[in-house]
């Protein structure tokens, strides 16, 4: 099994914030707030993408768009079902999975999505956790495999929650579809519990910072997320790990039910969608339109996001 560290320093984190004060300085602009004189765009996104969405992201949009990024970060069916009922009123909304997009197609809230990046699941473990040196291990030479270690007596594992947030349905997923591959027919089980788990369930923005301080041994990510927090994660195999495009047709026998809701595995491609209330129009658009360009492309990739392929855009 494949053990992957990714680490960015608190530097680059802060590079882009900085240069953006510079650049404002050395322009001449007057030492006042530069969010006065930006246009506010509210952007509802996918929980799992804070990390690039409130740093280069941000400071972009401040400096190519002149306006103001204000993000949402949440579960992308919650917030799909906050804007499909008009409770929220975001410009923009950037979730993960066709599902959360559907529904606020349907609903009649946008007109179209486009996909602008793709990822994984993998999972994430704590290097403070006493079962750290064994997932690093993991599969090589005759050690324990991943699934093994996440088995073991008194191993912390984090999730997010099945009926807000799709990573928490694709958690499951992923363990059904490792005990058709393992041959292990109870693994969901054994390793995840019932599937409203209370003592694994956690927030999003929690189940990272969880890990980092050594309060959950491992957890479900997706393979952008670990990097910012500077943690270990193991990849999965792609049989398993929902980064195939075709992965509901591969796999009709997979379902799960939750809230008296049917599901079905979906690809991890993350979409860009205009709101047709969007209260400021054109900067919505033209957010939308950057997103899928190379200048946020390249950002995606420093993030470890993949390229979306050849994922359709999604109509009303």
């Amino acid at each position: 099994m494949e053990r992957t560290e990714f680490r960015i320093t608190r530097r680059e984190m802060l590079a882009g914030s900085v240069g953006l004060a510079l650049g404002v300085l050395a322009a001449g602009s007057p030492l006042r707030s530069l969010a006065a004189d930006l246009v506010p765009l509210e952007v509802a996104y996918a929980g799992s993408m804070a990390s690039l969405m409130e740093g280069p992201v941000k400071t972009a949009v401040a400096q190519r768009l002149q306006a103001e990024l204000r993000g949402r970060a949440q579960g992308s069916s919650g917030l799909a079902q906050l804007i499909a009922s008009g409770t929220i009123r975001p410009d923009v909304f950037v979730p993960v999975t066709p599902s959360p997009v559907q529904t606020v197609l349907h609903a009649g809230k946008a007109g179209v999505a486009y996909p602008i990046a793709r990822t994984e699941m993998v999972i994430a473990y704590s290097p403070k956790s006493r079962f750290a040196s064994k997932f690093a291990q993991a599969g090589q030479g005759g050690a324990e495999a991943w699934w093994q270690v996440l088995e073991e007596p008194g191993l912390r594992f984090g999730r997010t929650d099945p009926v807000t947030d799709p990573q928490g349905r694709n958690i499951i997923f992923t363990m059904m579809l490792a005990a058709q591959l393992y041959k292990q027919p109870d693994l969901a089980e054994r390793v995840l519990g019932p599937t409203m788990n209370e003592k694994q369930i956690f927030a999003e923005p929690l189940v990272q910072a969880r890990l980092q301080s050594g309060e959950l041994d491992a957890a479900s990510a997706y393979k952008i997320q670990p990097g910012p927090f500077n943690l270990p994660f193991l990849n999965l195999p792609a049989a398993i790990n929902l980064g195939s495009y075709n992965v509901q047709a591969e796999h009709p026998e997979i379902s799960l039910t939750v809230a008296d809701k049917s599901y079905r595995p979906e690809p991890l491609v993350y979409y860009a969608a205009a709101l047709q209330d969007a209260p400021h129009p054109e900067k919505a658009a033209a957010f939308v339109q950057w997103i899928q360009e190379s200048e946020a492309q390249d950002i995606f990739r420093r993030f470890s996001y993949d390229p979306p392929g050849q994922a359709p855009r999604l109509s009303a």
